[in-house]
C-alpha cells in the first residue's frame, strides 16, 4: 500500500485550517477529498491533524487540480450562506411540533374525540331520515374546539394539584413547558371559535348547550373536585350534554327520544369513574381532590354505587326499542352489553380489589362504543317510528300513483256495468 503525497498534504493544510477555523464544517469538506483517492479510507488511530488517506490499489490516484479546489471552496460558502436559512427551518419546525404538542395535551385530544363521537351520535340519531354530512362535520369541529377549550382551562386551574400527581406532572403546565397566559388565551381562542361555528353552522340552541357545558365543566365541575365527592355527579352531567348537543344540531329542538343517549352517557360515567377513583386512590389523595373512594376505605360503598347504575342501564335498550328509536335487536344487544357490565361490577362488589376494579373500567371502556354502534346500526328513521308509534295509521297513508290508478279503472268499469245494465 502506498501514499499518495500531493492527496496528504493537501489534506493535512486544509484539516490543519479546519483546527483553528470557527466553522466545523471544513472538516467534512477536507473528508469529501476521499473522492480523488478511490477505496480511500482514513486513518483513525492518528490525530485529526495528521490523519492520512489510504488506497488499497496500487495505481496512483490523481491529485486534486486548482479547479477542483477553487469549485469546492464554492460550495462552501455557498453552503455557509444557506446555513442560516436552514436554522431557521428547523427551529421553525421544532417550534411548530413543541406547541402542537403542548395544544395536544392541554385538549385532552383523546377525551376531546370521544366526547366528539357522543355528539356525532347524537346528530346521526336526530337527523331522521337523511344526514347532513356538512353539518354533521361543522358540529364535530365546533364540539372539538369547546372540548378542548374546556380540557384546557382545567389545567390552568389545576397546575397545582397536577404537579402533585405522579400521572399529570408531566403535563405541559406543572412541567413549564408552555406558560399560563399562553395556555388561557389558546383555550378562550379556540372556546369562542367553536361556539361561534356551532351558532353560525347549527342553530343558536347547539351552541347555547356547548358554552353552558363549557362553564359548567371548567368553573363548576373542576373547582368542585376539591370541596365535595359530589363532583362526579356533575362530571356526569357534563358528559351526559355532547349527544343532545348534537341531537339539537340536527333536529333544532330537545325532544324525549334524544334523551335516551344522554341517560346511557349519564349512568354509565358513575361506574366508570367509580372504578378510576378507586385505582388512582393514593394520586388523588395526593393532589387534594375530594374523590367519593376517599371516604371509603373499604370500598364497599363505591362498588355499590357502581353496580347500581349499571342496573340502571339496562331498561334503555327496551325503552329505545318502545319509544322507536332504534329496533327490536337493540334491545336484546343493550341488555347482553348491560348485563356484562353489571357483571363486572357485582364482581367488584364482592371482591374489592385492583384486578376486580381494573375489570371493571375496562368493562366500561368496552360498553360505550358497543351501545353508540348499536344504536347507529338499529336506529330506526322518521316513517319507521311513525309506523311504530301508530300501527293503525297505515291504512291513512296515501296509496302509491298504480294503486290510484287501478282504483279508478275500477270505478269507471263499474259505472260503464250499471250503465249498461
Amino acid at each position: 500500500m502506498w501514499r499518495n503525497s500531493a492527496t496528504v498534504s493537501f489534506s493535512s493544510k486544509l484539516l490543519s485550517y479546519s483546527s483553528s477555523s470557527a466553522n466545523p464544517n471544513y472538516f467534512h469538506y477536507a473528508s469529501a477529498f476521499s473522492i480523488f483517492s478511490p477505496n480511500g479510507v482514513v486513518d483513525q488511530t492518528l490525530s485529526p491533524s495528521h490523519q492520512r488517506f489510504y488506497c488499497s490499489s496500487a495505481v496512483p490516484s490523481p491529485s486534486p487540480s486548482s479547479g477542483s479546489v477553487i469549485k469546492l471552496g464554492f460550495l462552501a460558502n455557498k453552503s455557509d450562506a444557506f446555513r442560516p436559512l436552514c436554522l431557521k427551518a428547523r427551529d421553525a419546525v421544532q417550534l411548530a411540533r413543541h406547541y402542537g404538542r403542548c395544544y395536544w395535551e392541554l385538549s385532552k385530544a383523546r377525551l376531546s374525540m370521544l366526547v366528539v363521537a357522543t355528539s356525532g351520535t347524537g346528530y346521526v340519531l336526530g337527523s331522521g331520515n337523511a344526514v347532513d354530512l356538512a353539518g354533521l362535520c361543522y358540529t364535530c369541529a365546533g364540539t372539538m374546539m369547546v372540548a378542548a377549550s374546556a380540557n384546557s382551562l382545567n389545567q390552568v386551574f389545576e397546575i397545582n394539584n397536577d404537579a402533585k400527581m405522579k400521572r399529570t406532572r408531566l403535563r405541559p403546565l406543572p412541567s413549564g413547558r408552555i406558560a399560563i397566559p399562553h395556555a388561557v388565551t389558546w383555550a378562550s381562542s379556540v372556546g369562542f371559535a367553536g361556539t361561534a361555528l356551532l351558532a353560525w353552522k347549527a342553530n343558536m340552541l347547539a351552541a347555547g348547550l356547548a358554552a353552558s357545558n363549557l362553564v359548567l365543566y371548567a368553573f363548576v365541575y373542576t373547582p368542585l373536585k376539591q370541596i365535595h365527592p359530589v363532583n362526579t355527579w356533575v362530571g356526569a352531567v357534563v358528559g351526559a350534554i355532547p349527544p343532545l348537543l348534537g341531537w339539537a344540531a340536527a333536529s333544532g329542538q330537545i325532544s324525549l327520544n334524544g334523551l335516551i343517549l344522554p341517560a346511557a352517557l349519564y349512568f354509565w360515567q358513575i361506574p366508570h369513574f367509580m372504578a378510576l377513583a378507586y385505582l388512582c386512590r393514593d394520586d388523588y389523595a395526593a393532589g387534594g381532590y375530594r374523590m367519593f373512594s376517599l371516604a371509603d376505605a373499604s370500598g364497599r360503598r363505591t362498588a355499590a354505587v357502581a353496580f347500581r347504575n349499571c342496573l340502571y342501564l339496562i331498561p334503555l335498550g327496551f325503552i329505545a326499542y318502545d319509544w322507536g328509536v332504534a329496533s327490536g335487536w337493540f334491545c336484546v344487544e343493550s341488555s347482553v352489553i348491560t348485563l356484562a357490565i353489571s357483571a363486572a361490577a357485582f364482581s367488584f362488589y364482592r371482591d374489592r380489589t385492583t384486578q376486580k376494579a381494573r375489570r371493571m373500567f375496562y368493562a366500561s371502556l368496552l360498553y360505550l362504543p358497543v351501545f353508540m354502534s348499536g344504536l347507529l346500526f338499529h336506529r330506526l328513521s322518521d316513517n319507521l317510528q311513525c309506523l311504530a308509534e301508530n300501527p293503525n295509521s297505515i291504512v291513512e297513508l296515501p296509496s302509491f300513483p298504480e294503486a290510484v290508478t287501478e282504483s279508478e279503472e275500477d270505478d269507471q268499469k263499474k259505472k260503464v256495468s250499471h250503465f249498461l245494465f
